[in-house]
């Protein structure tokens, strides 16, 4: 048996080495000349072709992207954005492409390398941690991969790493955007040390100037659509329910969400054709539709001709409107003219289109009771079906103790306190006080916000900066929100403290426009955002700043 064994591995091997040598020679008889694609830009389509085309293989592309995080992560700019990378996606991508040579591609994902939030879990085995940037959960390992990775590698994506993040998601109370133990303070890559966002900070930075093809992040309220925004991406944070949460390191039940990130709104249509779709170990799945859509059919450039948008101004900023000065008036005169795109592209804008909850939403604690509570039930029973933690912290209250006990490791400059932790450890349970808050947000946020001004506006959708109490009134519901590239902020704009470490706002960094909807609206979202991203093109107006941008491109590799 053991002969046999060895005997089939040999065969495995020599195969894929006469794949290799077959997939070099048609690179170098049939696409020498074609032109590679840049991988500040390269999109999945485009490194799809090449793959196809036998210009490269999925093992040159692991290596150029690992080449790019080394200049950047942790030596130049030390963006800080990658925790840590995959030990076998060099194998992973071998196979991939001796698959591709044998039966072709699974997906459009095929053999395409794909970051991952470090909250999303995958199996120990493989070579990577799933700590939520936090020390006490280094070298846990998890039961299983998380269900987003079970369907990414079931379409052939190769996952190249995890990212940075705000520790436990910007969970713990005093922590600045993108700041985690394990992986320190991560940086925009538009500005040198500008608040790259969170808590998807990484899941950002990596994607915004090509050291992934595309990324993961994860939302409960903002986390995906704001690093969208300040790092001049395309980005979806689904409806709750559209992606599965299992083997996420969690908040909240009712608010979490995974999705996308990437440079277009066609690569995050087409990961999310792709993760979408129901989970037996996430029941909040089972209520969606019974079909997920094809998003990649979505992406029509005439989606907004008799469309009816409205702009709910109450819930901009602090209540207020965005006609301040400072930097304010930037992303306010930017929006003014994203609304004029959005007439010109045929829609009708509805101005204002408010929601009725507005000022009643922005006095609300309902979001703070509802989390809190959630949060210590949902990490207890993490902690505890982990298979093993050498910390050995196995509740919220053995996680604070760590915190305390390893201030080094654990506390960034000017920390002051865990208040987040210490508020929801304080919590009893599912208390009537919990279940009428809970009731009070999804009413808040759908049937007299976001689906009270769809109804009384007749509209189709809503629209405003990715900025700001933007997120919550679709974060109570639990309804998706869809970001592009709106614009950046002038050279002359008054540099200001975000943090310890961070700056914001700063000269040229991104800022975002958001399309909101009712549950399950992604369909449409898509196709709005897709109109206004093909008309404007913002995002190709701006580079990072010259240090951020990685030099290594595949012909490096291939050379």
């Amino acid at each position: 048996m053991k002969f046999l064994r060895l005997y089939s591995s040999l065969l495995f091997l020599c195969l894929l080495q006469t794949i290799s040598v077959q997939c070099l020679s048609r690179r170098d008889n049939d696409a020498v000349n074609a032109p590679l694609p840049d991988l500040y830009e390269a999109s999945i389509l485009e490194l799809q072709n090449g793959l196809d085309a036998g210009q490269f293989t999925s093992v040159d592309l692991i290596k150029a992207y690992f080449a790019r995080i080394e200049e950047v992560n942790l030596q130049g700019p030390v963006l800080r954005a990658v925790i840590e990378t995959n030990p076998s996606a060099l194998a992973q991508a071998a196979v991939l492409d001796a698959e591709r040579a044998v039966s072709g591609k699974r997906s459009l994902l095929h053999g395409i390398p794909v970051i991952l939030k470090d909250n999303i879990a995958t199996i120990a085995s493989e070579g990577m941690n799933t700590t939520a940037g936090s020390f006490a959960l280094l070298g846990s390992i998890v039961p299983d991969d998380a269900g987003v990775v079970k369907k990414l590698r079931e379409a052939g994506a190769i996952i190249l790493g995890k990212a940075n993040l705000s520790e436990f998601a910007e969970f713990r109370g005093n922590l600045p955007s993108g700041w985690s133990g394990r992986g320190g303070q991560t940086t925009n890559a538009y500005f040198p040390s500008a608040d790259p966002c969170g808590s998807s900070s990484g899941s950002g930075v990596t994607t915004s100037i090509g050291l992934t093809t595309v990324a993961l992040g994860t939302e409960t309220d903002g986390s995906i659509t704001c690093p969208t925004g300040n790092n001049n991406l395309a980005g979806v944070k689904p409806s709750v329910g559209l992606t599965s949460r299992a083997g996420v390191i969690p908040i909240s039940e009712h608010q979490d969400t995974v999705g996308p990130m990437a440079r277009s709104i066609t690569d995050v249509a087409i990961v999310l054709s792709l993760i979408a779709g129901k989970d037996p170990n996430d029941n909040f799945t089972l209520a969606q539709p019974p079909i997920v859509p094809d998003y990649t059919k979505a992406l029509n450039p005439n989606a907004l001709i008799g469309a009816r948008i409205g702009v709910p101004r109450k819930v901009f900023l602090d209540g207020s409107d965005l006609t301040g000065n400072g930097s304010e008036s930037a992303i306010g005169l930017a929006f003014e003219k994203a609304l004029d795109v959005i007439r010109d592209l045929g829609a009708t804008v509805v101005d204002p289109a408010d929601l009725p909850s507005a000022e009643e939403i922005a006095r609300s604690n309902n979001e703070t009771v509802v989390l809190d509570t959630d949060f210590k039930i949902q990490i207890n029973a993490w902690l505890e079906g982990l298979i093993s933690i050498p910390s050995g912290v196995r509740s919220l209250a053995d996680l604070i103790a760590f915190d305390n006990a390893n201030p080094s490791l654990e506390e960034p400059v000017n920390f002051t306190s865990q208040s987040e932790f210490i508020a929801s450890e304080a919590t009893t349970g599912f208390t009537d006080a919990y279940f009428q808050s809970l009731a009070f947000d999804k009413e808040l946020g759908g049937a007299q916000g976001i689906d009270a001004a769809l109804e009384m506006f007749d509209l189709d959708a809503l629209v405003l900066p990715a900025q700001g109490l933007t997120t919550v009134p679709a974060a109570i519901a639990g309804y998706p929100i869809i970001t592009v590239p709106l614009g950046f902020f002038p050279s002359n704009v008054t540099i200001g403290s975000a943090g310890p470490e961070t700056v914001y706002p700063a000269p040229g960094v991104p800022f975002g426009l958001s399309f909101l909807g009712t549950a399950f609206s992604e369909f449409d979202l898509i196709g709005f955002a897709f109109a206004y991203e093909q008309k404007t093109k913002t995002r190709l107006e701006r580079r990072a700043f010259p240090a951020a941008i990685p030099k290594t491109q595949l012909k490096d590799i291939l050379g």
